[in-house]
């Protein structure tokens, strides 16, 4: 479906307040030389201030960045993923403490790997993306059980539950067994269980669709040169990694339900939420699919999402 463009959220915070976020991007963009930027504000519970900033598209024809716009979010997509299994355990249709073995038992090690350790990256399956962005290989379309055959085959890294080592690996398999679990394809059971009820429309498959209308498009540069486009990586590679685009409103609907607690049940919400330890009892600073910490006082849920042509950033105090 062609994309639906709001209308901007009326502004809730003072004129001030609006001005100096304003004044804050706009300079970082002339800093940086980044084309354009989108962002959304919760305050209170409610969405108080979007606005977008820049040229989403770049000459020739210009076009000026607008809030309802999408962006490809990288690997924030990860709580997502996080979130359809903890909807398929509270069914009782998995465990997070499953083993891997009884949904893709030809893995390495797949008897000793947990579900829970692929989602808190404490697995010890190789990452298949350490590089920055994109690598040639990514060029190519390839199928998510590709990735697996040519990284989960090999040997681990570490003894799983002993290390923590950021793993996409580990998030290919986790959208896989959602799709096995469920028998729907991933991206259609979060339409299905989190996108739809929660009102968020502008979101895309960005995998598979990377030029879906609505979407900007990537930019990246090198050394002091301009932006140019960044091109895409082929579809398989972002999968239950990092395959979602929306608009940064829309992902702050995600972040007031995670504050309300409107999706998950209590339980889930606290399984997603508790910082993993190692076996050795230490702390990872790393739940599932979010970094967990304090700033001050504040209890923080933040992640991070970098794919060809795009980084953001999403971080909700949920107190």
């Amino acid at each position: 479906p062609t994309a639906v463009w709001a209308a901007p959220t009326p502004v809730a915070l003072d004129a001030a307040t609006a001005q100096r976020i304003d004044a804050a991007a706009v300079e970082i963009l002339q800093k940086t030389g980044t084309p354009s930027a989108s962002i959304a504000v919760v305050r209170d519970g409610e969405i108080a201030y979007t606005q977008a900033y820049g040229q989403a598209r770049l000459g020739p024809k210009a076009i000026p960045a607008r809030p309802a716009m999408r962006y490809a979010i990288g690997s924030i997509s990860k709580q997502f993923t996080v979130a359809a299994l903890l909807l398929l355990q509270q069914e009782g249709k998995l465990s997070l403490d499953d083993k891997v073995a009884k949904y893709f038992p030809g893995l390495t090690r797949a008897g000793d790997i947990t579900i829970r350790q692929l989602l808190g990256h404490t697995s010890g399956y190789q990452d298949y993306w350490p590089q920055d962005y994109t690598f040639a290989a990514m060029r190519q379309p390839t199928q998510p059980a590709a990735i697996l055959d040519r990284w989960a085959r090999q040997p681990l890294d570490y003894e799983p539950g002993t290390r923590w080592q950021y793993s996409n690996t580990g998030y290919v398999l986790a959208g896989l067994i959602v799709e096995k679990v469920s028998g729907e394809p991933l991206y259609h059971f979060l339409e299905r269980r989190i996108f739809e009820p929660l009102g968020i429309e502008s979101v895309r498959d960005f995998d598979t669709e990377p030029l879906a209308h609505g979407t900007v498009p990537g930019y990246e540069s090198y050394a002091l040169g301009p932006p140019r486009s960044s091109g895409y990586s082929g579809p398989g590679w972002l999968f239950g990694a990092g395959g979602l685009a929306m608009s940064a409103e829309d992902l702050a609907r995600w972040n007031i339900s995670l504050i309300d607690r409107t999706v998950l049940s209590t339980d889930s919400y606290r399984e997603l939420e508790t910082e993993v330890l190692l076996k050795n009892g230490a702390g990872t600073d790393y739940a599932l699919g979010l970094d967990v910490a304090m700033d001050g006082p504040r209890r923080k849920l933040e992640h991070g999402g970098e794919v060809a042509g795009f980084t953001a950033l999403n971080v909700v105090y949920p107190d």
